[in-house]
C-alpha cells in the first residue's frame, strides 16, 4: 500500500513538471496552426494576404486519475495576447465534462479538475476554449478544440474474464501436450509503465501441469496420466501484473482439467466359466443368457465385440452385443431336446471394436471364456421381473404400512396364475405379511431402526395351478427402515469425574461426550447444559464445547472437603440435533480426591478421615484377626451341630412317619396272596368293616368317624369310592403324602364280572396263545406262562 502511494505522489509530480516544460511549444505550434487558417480565409477572399498576431495561447493538458488530495487539480492555464490583464477578456469552456467535471476561472484562464478521474472509464476529454468581450460576449479569437488526457496508475488487479475453465486433455499424452491457454486482462494503461504486463503462474495442480509465463498456455507436466487412476484435476492459474514484481496485483481463476480417455485397456472376462440354462420349450430367438466383459475404458474406446469361437453348439447357439450393455446376448438358434442332449458347451471371444495403434505392443485387447448351457425340462418355474428389490419404510410406521411390490410371471404356455408367498425362515419375528394375489408386501407392526436397519427376506412365486408344486421361483427383498429422531442423546460411556478438595476456580475436572441411536441427521451436534433443576449449581458447571462434547469445570471457591461430601452428582441435560430435537438427563457422578501440590491424585478413599485418630494401623489388623477367628468357631460350631442331628428318614418299624418301604426280594406274582391282603378289593362284604392300614402301626390307627356308616352289603360302587375318599380326606393319621387308593371292586350284579387279572390263572379261557411263540424272545414269557396250561394239557392226553 505505502509503495503504491509514493508511486502515485510521483508520478503525479513528475507529470506537472512536464507539463509546466512542455507547454509554450505546443501552444505556439497551435496558435501557428490557427493563424495560417486564418490567413488563407483572407486570401480566398481576394484581400491582401499577411501573417496575423497570435491571439491567445495555453498549455497541454494532462491530468492524473485516482487523485484524492483536499483541493481541485490544476489541469492547466488558457491566456489570449489580446488579456492586457484588466478584466476585459472572459474565458469560456465547452465540451465533454465541462462545467460539472472541468470549470475554468473567467478572468485567468485556469482549469481544475473538481471530480476524481478514473481512466478505465475514460482515458480523454475533448473541450472547447474560446475567449471573448465580458462586456459583449463578442468574440475575440475563433474557438479551439483540445483533449485533456488521463494519465493511468496501477490500481486495477488483472482479471480472468472467462473463468473458471473447464478443459480436456487425452490420458497417458506426453510431456508438453498443450492443455489450453487462459488469458487474463488489465484494466490500466498497457501503454504507460509495466501497470499490465501480465506474468503467469501456477498456485494448485503440480506436479502435473505447467502454464508457460508470458502466454498463459497451459501443458502436461508429467507422462502416463491414467483416467482410470484419477479422472480429474483441479488446477489454479495466478495471473500478476508490474511484469510479477513485488508491489504488483494478482488474480486467480480456476481450472477444471478433466482427462479425457483412450483405448488402453483390453476387455476381461470376470470369470473363466458361465453356467446357463435353457427350457426345452424356448423358441429360437430367445435369449438364453448374458456374458459380460469389462472394459474400465469409455466411450467407443470401450466397445466391445462378442463372437462364438469354437464349441460342439456353434450350430444352436448365437452371441450377439448389446449395444446398451455392452453385454453378450446368447441367443437359442436351433430348438433343444431335453431328452436328447442336456448340456452344450461353446467358446466366446470378446474384443474391442476399436484400437488405438500406440498401445497395441501392451498386449492382445481381447479375451475368451467358456459357457456351458444346461437344457432344463418344459415345465419351468415363474420368472421375477427382477433380480432383487430393494424397499424403502420409515420405522415406527403402523401395521399395515405397504412397504412396495413384488411382480412374476409365469413363463410357461399355460402362464398360470401367481401366488405369493414369504419364507418364514428369512421372517422369523413376523415382521412382513405378503398379499396372496398381488405381491404387496406390509408390514405386520412397526419398525425400529435402531433394533435393525435392514430387513432381508425371501418372496417365494409359485403357479396357482402349478402340475409340479415344486417348481416356484424366490427373490430376495431388501427392505430399509429409514431413520427419524425416535431416540434422546445419552452419555456416550459411564462417566466418573474426579475432581481435587483444592481445586481452584474455573479448573476443567472432566470431558463427557454423548451418542445418539439414530442417525447422523437426527443426532450430532449435541448441546449440553445443566438440568433445571441445578441451574445454578454452586459447585460444578457445564460448557459447551460446540463439537457435540462438553467441559465440566468446577464452579465453587475454598475447595472441597472429603469429610463433609465425598460424592456429588450432577444431573446434565443433553439435547440433540433432529427434527423435532430430543433431550434426555444424564448424571454425572463426581468424587473428590485428595491431591498432591501438582494435582496428581492421591486417594479417594474417605475411611482415613473418619476413623478415629487413636487406632493406629496395628489394631487394625487385630481386630480384623479376632473377627476372622470368631467367624472359624462359628462355622465349626454349626458344622459339627449338623453331624449330630438325626437323619430326617428313619427306617425303624416303630416310626410312624415311615413313608418308604424297602423290599429286598421279588414278589410271587398271582400266587402270593401273603404280602397283600386282596379279599377286601374282591368281596364287597369286607367293605363292612374297618380295615386296617398297612403303613402305620395298628396300635395308632383310629376308629371310624362318628357318622361314617359302614357300607351295606347292597352299597353302590359310587357310594363306596365316596365312602373311601371321606376316610381318607379326614383321617389325622393319614400322611401327609400323595397316596394311591386302589379299588378292585366292580359293583354287585355286574355282567362283565371282575376285570382284575387277579386268579386269571385259575379261570377257564377258550383263547390260543400259541401264536406268541413265534413273537420273538421278548413275548417267550408270556408264551410260556398262557401256553404251559395247553401244553400241560397235550403231556396229560
Amino acid at each position: 500500500m505505502r509503495e503504491g502511494l509514493g508511486l502515485l505522489v510521483f508520478l503525479l509530480c513528475l507529470s506537472v513538471v512536464i507539463c509546466s516544460h512542455a507547454s509554450v511549444p505546443v501552444e505556439r505550434t497551435h496558435l501557428r496552426q490557427l493563424s495560417h487558417h486564418r490567413h488563407r480565409e483572407k486570401g480566398k477572399e481576394g484581400q491582401v494576404l499577411h501573417r496575423s498576431k497570435r491571439g491567445w495561447v495555453w498549455n497541454q493538458f494532462f491530468v492524473i486519475e485516482e487523485y484524492t488530495g483536499p483541493d481541485p487539480v490544476l489541469v492547466g492555464r488558457l491566456h489570449s495576447d489580446v488579456d492586457s490583464g484588466e478584466g476585459k477578456i472572459k474565458y469560456i469552456l465547452s465540451g465533454e465534462g465541462a462545467g460539472t467535471i472541468f470549470v475554468i476561472d473567467d478572468k485567468t484562464g485556469n482549469i481544475h479538475a473538481t471530480k476524481t478521474l478514473d481512466r478505465e472509464e475514460r482515458a480523454q476529454y475533448t473541450l472547447t476554449a474560446q475567449a471573448v468581450a465580458r462586456d459583449t460576449n463578442k468574440p475575440l479569437e475563433p474557438p479551439s478544440e483540445f483533449i485533456v488526457k488521463v494519465q493511468d496508475i496501477n490500481d486495477n488487479p488483472p482479471e480472468f474474464l472467462h473463468g473458471p475453465y473447464h478443459a480436456m486433455v487425452s490420458e497417458m499424452s506426453n510431456v508438453g501436450t498443450s492443455v489450453m491457454q487462459v488469458t487474463a486482462s488489465d484494466a490500466d494503461d498497457p501503454t504507460y509503465g509495466n501497470s499490465a504486463r501480465l506474468v503467469y503462474s501456477i498456485l494448485e495442480g503440480q506436479p502435473y501441469f505447467s502454464v508457460e509465463p508470458h502466454t498463459g498456455i497451459i501443458r502436461t507436466a508429467l507422462p502416463n496420466m491414467d483416467r482410470e487412476a484419477k479422472e480429474e484435476y483441479n488446477v489454479v492459474i495466478q495471473a500478476k501484473d508490474m511484469g510479477g514484481h513485488m508491489g504488483g496485483l494478482s488474480g486467480t481463476t480456476k481450472v477444471t482439467i478433466t482427462l479425457t480417455d483412450v483405448n488402453d485397456n483390453p476387455p476381461k472376462f470376470p470369470q473363466s466359466v458361465y453356467a446357463m440354462s435353457v427350457s426345452e420349450a424356448s423358441v429360437p430367438g430367445e435369449e438364453v443368457g448374458r456374458i459380460k466383459a469389462k472394459d474400465p475404458d469409455m466411450g467407443e474406446n470401450g466397445l466391445i465385440s462378442y463372437r462364438v469361437l469354437e464349441g460342439d453348439s456353434a450350430d444352436v447357439f448365437e452371441v450377439t452385443t448389446d449395444s446398451q450393455t455392452q453385454e453378450g446376448v446368447l441367443k437359442l438358434k436351433k430348438h433343444v431336446d431335453f431328452e436328447t442332449k442336456r448340456a452344450y458347451s461353446l467358446k466366446v471371444e470378446a474384443s474391442n471394436l476399436i484400437l488405438d495403434p500406440r498401445f497395441l505392443s501392451w498386449g492382445p485387447f481381447k479375451d475368451t471364456a467358456m459357457v456351458k448351457i444346461t437344457v432344463e425340462d418344459a415345465d419351468e418355474p415363474p420368472l421375477f421381473t427382477s433380480l432383487g428389490y430393494i424397499f424403502e419404510v420409515q420405522e415406527n410406521s403402523p401395521a399395515n404400512t405397504v412397504v412396495g411390490r413384488v411382480h412374476a410371471k409365469d413363463t410357461d404356455a399355460a402362464n398360470s396364475p401367481i401366488r405369493y408367498t414369504i419364507d418364514q425362515h428369512t421372517n422369523l419375528d413376523r415382521l412382513f405379511k405378503i398379499n396372496l394375489n398381488e405381491g404387496i408386501i406390509q408390514t405386520t407392526k412397526p419398525l425400529d431402526r435402531e433394533a435393525m436397519a435392514w430387513h432381508n427376506i425371501s418372496i417365494i412365486a409359485s403357479e396357482a395351478r402349478a402340475v409340479d408344486p415344486r417348481q416356484e421361483a424366490k427373490v430376495h427383498v431388501a427392505i430399509k427402515v429409514l431413520d427419524i429422531n425416535d431416540n434422546p442423546p445419552e452419555f456416550a460411556a459411564q462417566y466418573e469425574a474426579f475432581v481435587c478438595e483444592n481445586a481452584k476456580y474455573g479448573k476443567l475436572i472432566h470431558t463427557i461426550s454423548a451418542m445418539d441411536k439414530d442417525e447422523a441427521a437426527n443426532g450430532p451436534r449435541f448441546l449440553f447444559e445443566l438440568a433445571q433443576e441445578v441451574a445454578n449449581n454452586p459447585n460444578f458447571t457445564v460448557r459447551d464445547n460446540r463439537d457435540s462434547t462438553a467441559g465440566i469445570y468446577v464452579r465453587r471457591e475454598g475447595g472441597f472437603s472429603r469429610q463433609k461430601q465425598d460424592l456429588y452428582l450432577l444431573p446434565i441435560e443433553i439435547n440433540d440435533n433432529g427434527s423435532p430435537p430430543l433431550s434426555s438427563t444424564n448424571t454425572l457422578t463426581i468424587r473428590v480426591c485428595g491431591c498432591d501440590s501438582e494435582g496428581t491424585l492421591q486417594s479417594c478413599n474417605v475411611e482415613p478421615y473418619i476413623l478415629p485418630a487413636g487406632l493406629s494401623t496395628g489394631a487394625l489388623i487385630a481386630i480384623l484377626a479376632c473377627i476372622v477367628i470368631l467367624l472359624v468357631i462359628v462355622v465349626l460350631f454349626v458344622a459339627l451341630r449338623r453331624q449330630k442331628k438325626e437323619p430326617l428318614i428313619v427306617f425303624e418299624e416303630e416310626d410312624v412317619r415311615e413313608n418308604i418301604i424297602t423290599y429286598d426280594d421279588e414278589g410271587g406274582g398271582e400266587e402270593d396272596t401273603e404280602a397283600f391282603d386282596i379279599a377286601t378289593l374282591q368281596n364287597p362284604d369286607g367293605a363292612n368293616g374297618f380295615l386296617p392300614r398297612k403303613d402305620i402301626k395298628p396300635e395308632q390307627q383310629y376308629p371310624a368317624r362318628p357318622g361314617l356308616r359302614p357300607a351295606p352289603n347292597s352299597v353302590d360302587v359310587d357310594d363306596f369310592i365316596k365312602t373311601r375318599i371321606s376316610e381318607a380326606d379326614y383321617d389325622p393319621t393319614a400322611p401327609p403324602y400323595d397316596s394311591i387308593q386302589i379299588y378292585g371292586y366292580e359293583g354287585r350284579g355286574s355282567i362283565a364280572g371282575s376285570l382284575s387279572s387277579l386268579e386269571s390263572a385259575t379261570t377257564d379261557s377258550d383263547l390260543d396263545y400259541d401264536y406268541l411263540q413265534s413273537w420273538g424272545p421278548r413275548f417267550k414269557k408270556l408264551a410260556d406262562l398262557y401256553g404251559s396250561k395247553d401244553t400241560a394239557d397235550n403231556d396229560d392226553s
